[in-house]
């Protein structure tokens, strides 16, 4: 649909934002109605105008989720675009569960709104939204926290799937939450009535493995004295979740491609092919595409299990999540029975300051023991600096270079004494990208800390493209501080 010929209908209770997006939207060659009310947006709809509404939440008379079905029911073909303050997971799954196009938290750039609302009016109608039905006693503990712009793309992402059975692949650090991103996944999914099975690949001895994850006969190995069933037969119309699955062993690989290509398997010692009707979720903290150059894990599985990437950011990409979280977690502390505790604003900012290495658990578990140990009602600024000064690691020592030595032979030194260390004076695979890695990551942190976090500037100074630049600094967790030497 040509902008010219598209007329947009546009409610938000706030006279400002509606300045904006009458302002920005007629500049893109629409016509625009603007309104504070839901009823005036539904009398609107009622009368058959409009192409495309753009709706708030929060509304006086009534809140635009609710407004979303009745329009659905009367203008099926009517695109819906949500605006909301209330920057939720639960948020966004409402939004889409209805029927809602997309949904954009606030503030948001006006040209990404601009783009959304061009991409809503070019889709195919017959693109029908996937809406899902979420249980009438929706619980409102949500599983997910943050308000970061990092999480609300995670959000956004999670909504998108909820009424899909695609294969997803979550990564991310270890504690920042993955199997709670796979809980939401499945909590609000339309597998969801059915069973969510877990399991841990880096915890299961990998000889039994297979048998874990598919089952056994009686008699298939010594010690099978009966029939067991496995995690895949336990997930049947639910979903399953494989938790590092970069430990997985070759052999097990080989039998998860199968089930993924042919949507069946066997027991171990079975002849039977049993049907999988499961949604396998997967998530890993390591480089699946660094082990499949190593040969560790294989390049088909890969790219049957990465369909959805999922990046979990770290917690130091999130700071300003830490207040909340801390919150969240002092007030689940006090569910618990814990003694009540408060935070002082400078306690709270001393933890945005910190690395945060065991991420979102590692916060949990420094405020369990806050909430336990500490006698006093409100936690100060020098407890948590005490807590911190023990969690942090003592400052690598360096070792003298020699005078005019090269940065070539220091490597070289460097490396004779890695190849050294080991008996057979060969280390393990993967040397390459492993030397590249340590070599990269401080020369990239040093131009960023030269330049005070400008990355413009850094990649000028490096030589490199910037989108090469930030991609690096994706890859290698290099933690950007601007402004500072």
């Amino acid at each position: 649909m040509a902008p010219g010929k598209a007329t947009i209908l546009v409610a938000d209770d706030d006279r400002a934002i509606r300045t904006v997006l009458h302002q920005a939207l007629a500049r893109a060659g629409y016509d625009v109605r603007v309104t504070g009310t839901a009823a005036a947006l539904w009398r609107w709809v009622e009368a058959g105008e409009g192409d495309l509404v753009l709706t708030d939440v929060v509304m006086p008379d009534e809140n635009g989720l609710d407004l979303i079905p009745r329009i659905k029911r009367l203008r099926p073909d009517l695109r819906i675009v949500v605006m909301s303050a209330q920057n939720t997971l639960l948020t966004a799954v409402k939004a889409t569960e209805r029927g809602a196009f997309e949904y954009l938290p606030k503030p948001f750039d006006l040209k990404e709104l601009v783009a959304v609302v061009q991409r809503a009016l070019v889709a195919p109608r017959s693109e029908a939204t996937p809406v899902i039905q979420t249980p009438e006693e929706v619980d409102e503990t949500l599983p997910l926290i943050g308000r970061s712009t990092a999480m609300q793309e995670i959000y956004r992402i999670l909504a998108r799937l909820m009424g899909t059975d695609l294969t997803v692949m979550i990564h991310g650090e270890s504690g920042t939450g993955k199997e709670l991103v796979a809980r939401a996944l499945h909590d609000y999914g339309k597998r969801r009535n059915g069973p969510f099975v877990a399991i841990n690949m880096a915890a299961i001895p990998r000889e039994l493995i297979e048998s874990e994850l598919f089952g056994h006969e009686k008699g298939a190995f010594t010690g099978a004295t009966q029939r067991s069933t496995g995690r895949f037969e336990q997930a049947q119309e639910g979903t399953l979740f494989l938790d590092e699955i970069g430990d997985m062993p070759l052999d097990a690989q080989t039998r998860l491609l199968r089930v993924l290509q042919e949507g069946e398997y066997t027991t171990v010692g079975g002849r039977t092919s049993i049907k999988a009707d499961v949604r396998i979720i997967a998530a890993t903290h390591r480089d699946l595409r660094h082990l499949t150059r190593q040969g560790l894990f294989r390049e088909d599985l890969f790219y049957r299990l990465n369909v959805v990437p999922i990046r979990l950011p770290p917690l130091r990409e999130r700071s300003e999540d830490i207040s909340a979280l801390v919150r969240h977690f002092l007030t689940q502390a006090q569910n618990e029975g814990l003694p009540r505790k408060t935070i002082e604003p400078a306690a709270l900012d001393r933890l945005k300051t910190y690395s945060w290495p065991g991420n979102v658990r590692e916060l949990e578990n420094l405020v369990r023991r806050l909430a336990v140990l500490y006698s006093q009602d409100e936690i100060t600024v020098d407890d948590i600096a005490e807590e911190l000064a023990e969690a942090s690691p003592p400052e690598p020592t360096t070792q003298a270079i020699p005078d005019g030595e090269s940065l070539g032979a220091a490597v070289e030194r460097h490396l004779k004494s890695y190849f050294s260390a080991h008996a057979d004076g060969l280390p393990g695979a993967g040397l390459y990208d492993m030397v590249l890695r340590e070599v990269e990551r401080p020369l990239i942190a040093l131009s960023l800390s030269a330049t005070r976090g400008n990355q413009i500037k850094a990649a000028e100074l490096l030589g490199v493209n910037r989108n090469t630049l930030r991609k690096k600094i994706r890859e290698l967790d290099i933690r950007v501080v601007r402004g500072l030497k």
